[in-house]
């Protein structure tokens, strides 16, 4: 096993990673965004009123992308395993 093949996997785990997290995070930061936009155009100090908007969307993008997240770690993952032999050797 190479170091450019060590840095190959290392490259495509960390792709992964960003795209899920943007993934789940994006839509709790766009909500976010317009809550806290809301609230200066209001002058309502209130934390918890961002707080849940922010965990329900959260949640909903969790369940809605939870088959392509786990999809894309499974496939990840099994074509990493089934490369160990020519890995290894």
């Amino acid at each position: 096993m190479t170091p450019e093949v060590v840095i190959q996997i290392y490259q495509e785990a960390l792709g992964i990673v960003v795209m899920v997290v943007v993934a789940l995070a994006m839509p709790g930061l766009i909500v976010g965004l317009i809550i806290a936009t809301f609230q200066a155009a209001t002058s309502i100090n209130e934390q918890t009123l961002s707080f849940l908007p922010r965990l329900v969307i959260t949640l909903g993008a969790m369940t809605f992308l939870g088959h392509w997240i786990f999809g894309t770690i499974m496939e990840f993952m099994t074509r990493l395993i089934h490369d160990i032999p020519s890995l290894i050797g």
